[in-house]
């Protein structure tokens, strides 16, 4: 019994040691930072400015090389995380892809199989229309849509069951469509879906705010709509009401945060957290996301788990009603 005893007492302090090694001498080697998407991006673009202020503030004291891991709509970054579990050197951006790549059966890999590090911004989708378009609101897009929902063609570039579909039908359920499943929507890859609408071959095109910006600028569509809960408060955006100023009252946040691997040890999350939060509050990061239309919304680990939760709800019940939930 005394042996046994002691062996217990041996392998807690090892564990002790191992934990205060961590921490005493994290970080000792560069981070592997992940964009689960092609260069230029959203993905792309908050890793590559996160790890830009973290390392030129010295928040974080070793290199951040950014890597991109496309495919799968963030499934394959996801499985490499696996292969990673335990390790505190490894990071990822996400947004709502993660939840619901694994709602609508592409992974059985979840968010909880990741580490929450912190929540950092929001960024919204927009509603576009080619420049020759008869639909002046969005709401004259639903109402067509309730009469015949075939008459509509809705193009994303994000796959059925995902963030640009999910937006749109966000916005088609508060307006009071019934038939959901009876939406046509187009899936398009990168700038494909752009094209389409320019060339006038869908009649809108569902994405994020800065794919938009661009040929609004230049002329080349219009923008009915964005589903962002208030008016964009500067940039070229800003003139573009939102779908509650519309008539319907929905919005959608792409929220986007940064995760860990799979059971990260606590030192490096608390590492990580910490330089995140000391990030947020820089003029640096704050004019980033000014020029990119981003709301800072900061949320610590705890209070990060506890949104997903409530928001993987919510999005649950959504393909639920269209019939494309298929998660376990």
């Amino acid at each position: 019994m005394r042996k046994l005893i002691l062996c217990c007492v041996v392998l807690s302090l090892a564990v002790l040691a191992a934990g205060t090694a961590l921490a005493a001498g994290y970080p000792s080697r560069p981070f592997e930072c992940i964009a689960p998407a092609g260069p230029g991006g959203g993905w792309d673009t908050t890793m590559r400015m996160v790890t830009k202020v973290l390392t030129e503030k010295k928040f974080v004291t070793t290199p951040m090389p950014v890597m991109n891991k496309p495919g799968g709509g963030g499934g394959v970054a996801l499985s490499y995380l696996q292969k990673k579990k335990g390790d505190g050197y490894t990071l990822a951006v996400y947004s709502p892809p993660l939840l619901l790549i694994h709602q609508t059966g592409q992974t059985p890999l979840s968010y909880k199989n990741v580490t929450p590090v912190a929540m950092l911004i929001n960024d919204f989708g927009a509603f576009g229309v080619p420049k020759s378009s008869k639909y002046k609101s969005v709401k004259e897009v639903m109402e067509a849509i309730k009469r015949d929902p075939k008459s509509v063609k809705i193009g994303g570039t994000s796959s059925m069951g995902s963030m640009d579909h999910i937006q749109f039908l966000v916005a088609a359920k508060a307006a009071g469509v019934k038939d959901l499943k009876g939406i046509q929507y187009i899936s398009f890859q990168g700038g494909e879906g752009l094209a389409a609408l320019m060339g006038a071959h869908i009649d809108l095109l569902s994405t994020g705010m800065a794919e938009l910006v661009g040929p609004m600028q230049a002329g080349d569509i219009r923008v009915l709509a964005v589903t962002a809960p208030k008016r964009i408060a500067s940039g070229p955006m800003m003139t573009v009401p939102t779908l509650k100023d519309s008539g319907i009252d929905a919005e959608f946040i792409n929220w986007r945060g940064i995760f860990g691997a799979p059971d990260m040890p606590k030192e490096a999350l608390n590492y990580v957290e910490g330089a995140l939060a000391k990030m947020v509050k820089t003029p640096e990061w704050k004019e980033i996301c000014s020029r990119n239309g981003w709301t800072q919304v900061f949320m610590n680990s705890s209070e990060f788990s506890k949104f997903l939760d409530r928001t993987n709800s919510q999005y649950k019940a959504l393909l639920t009603e269209i019939g494309m939930y298929k998660g376990q």
